[in-house]
């Protein structure tokens, strides 16, 4: 019998706030152990919470960009359960009156249109951080009380890979509108995943597992795939499958029973007596939804409208918000378009995944990217040469001109030069000359390649091509 899997998904957003969700406490990422903490973050008897307006307004505009209805009363709301990372024994979120009910998602899978229907986007706040050691374990309060938004999906998602392809998209759009850096290797992104399977053609959903706490997109992937077998193999076989809470074991590919999953009366949530309500006027959420940043969609199709682009290179620039921006302050600088859009995506992208790196902390400036395209252009220098000074550049920065000069890398044109060069190049090399004179067109291009090694890559190319021509003809 074949089995059909549902998936839907509850995405922890943190957001892009200075501080924390219900008190002034900054939200900087590494700061020493319980140093970015106060009575109000910390439970304190006595303390009381203010909301963040601006993780409101960011929580708000996550719900306009996938057109989410916006209710103008929400309020804030206790859930009760016990965790030793939680100081207060309850976590403010928000339950009956969320910040915003449906909406959904665009995104592009197998190279065809899909949408997701969302549920709610809702916010609360973040937990602290467990560090668990081989004989003791460590709490770090640091991240309790960070803003936290929430976005819940309906069961709509299929498979593995069309999760990853969801989630890849909805990274995306936040990083785009500036909600959220969504860097998971500080944890700004995290996942539940909610998955059941059903046979084939059968109407209702099966059994709903729910595996906590994914931090990676390989993490959800791979959790999905496991749990997808596991409770495929489990029916198969005439079992049962019971309602819980699994977490996944990296290591070993696995996910683990934890406990059998609780409802939603299990969380005893009552409304939060220390917040009042939060009501959103019309023209508040207008004046908000005016300000919404450009899509990655609407960005590529202007790329290819306002500079010319191909399709694909306009698509590739756009995927990343911040190699889009790199790519435009570029040509601002005086590159041409083309010749920048090439560079970005071939040498700049080949460095950046052989680093690790993410643009925004490459030492190259579009200002010294635009200049090394612009001595490339005027046959200042080589490829060749523009490639090594890009290297220098992308690692430790400077000027493209200064760089050029420092390292004696100005093109040679001089006549007399190449002249000598084409001659012993040719002498030291008969055999290759006589192919060529034979018709084979790969010996010139061995024989350009010799001269330009004898001028240490600063031969200009065309001038040594045209030479050797008249050399050998």
């Amino acid at each position: 019998m074949s089995y059909l899997a549902d998936i839907g998904l509850e995405v922890h957003v943190q957001l892009q706030t200075r501080t924390k969700l219900f008190c002034g406490c900054r939200t900087d990422f590494g700061a020493a152990p319980n140093t970015l903490v106060c009575p109000v973050c910390l439970g304190y008897p006595g303390s009381l919470p203010v909301a963040n307006q601006e993780a409101i307004r960011l929580t708000v505009l996550t719900g306009l960009m996938v057109g989410s209805r916006i209710n103008s009363l929400s309020s804030f709301d206790r859930k009760n359960y016990f965790y030793p990372d939680m100081p207060k024994n309850y976590q403010i979120s928000q339950y009956n009156q969320p910040l915003c009910s449906g909406g959904a998602l665009d995104f592009d899978f197998q190279d065809q249109p899909r949408t997701v229907r969302l549920r709610r986007i809702h916010l609360e706040e973040d937990v602290g951080k467990s560090i668990h050691g081989s004989r003791q374990s460590r709490l770090d309060f640091n991240r309790a009380g960070h803003p936290l938004m929430e976005i819940v999906t309906e069961p709509e998602l299929h498979s593995p890979a069309e999760a990853l392809a969801f989630l890849l998209a909805l990274k995306q759009m936040l990083v785009y509108g500036q909600i959220s850096p969504c860097n998971l290797e500080e944890g700004n992104l995290r996942c539940d995943l909610n998955c059941s399977v059903r046979p084939e053609g059968a109407e209702r959903l099966g059994t709903k597992i729910e595996v906590k706490n994914l931090n990676t997109f390989k993490g959800v992937h791979d959790a999905l795939q496991h749990e997808i077998e596991r409770q495929t193999a489990a029916l198969g076989a005439g079992g049962k499958l019971v309602q819980e809470t699994r977490r996944f074991d990296s290591a070993r590919g696995v996910t683990e029973s934890m406990r059998i999953k609780e409802e939603e009366h299990d969380y005893r949530y009552f409304p939060d007596p220390d917040l009042p309500s939060v009501t959103l006027a019309a023209e508040l959420v207008k004046a908000w939804a005016e300000l919404l940043p450009e899509m990655p969609r609407a960005r590529c199709a202007r790329l290819e409208r306002e500079y010319g682009l191909p399709a694909y290179d306009a698509q590739v620039l756009a995927a990343d918000k911040h190699i889009a921006d790199f790519f435009e302050e570029t040509l601002r600088q005086g590159a041409k378009a083309k010749a920048a859009s090439n560079w970005i995506m071939t040498e700049m992208m080949h460095l950046l995944a052989k680093s690790e790196m993410d643009i925004r902390r490459v030492k190259i400036t579009p200002s010294a990217l635009a200049d090394l395209l612009k001595l490339l252009d005027a046959q200042t220098i080589t490829a060749a040469s523009a490639k090594t000074i890009f290297a220098i550049l992308f690692e430790k920065g400077g000027e493209a001109v200064t760089l050029v000069a420092q390292l004696g890398m100005e093109q040679v044109s001089a006549e007399d030069t190449l002249e000598r060069w084409v001659r012993e190049a040719v002498a030291r090399n008969p055999k290759s000359a006589d192919d060529y004179r034979a018709g084979k067109e790969a010996a010139l291009k061995f024989l350009i390649g010799q001269v330009m090694r004898l001028s240490g890559g600063k031969a200009n190319p065309q001038r040594v091509q045209d030479l050797l021509k008249k050399q050998l003809e």
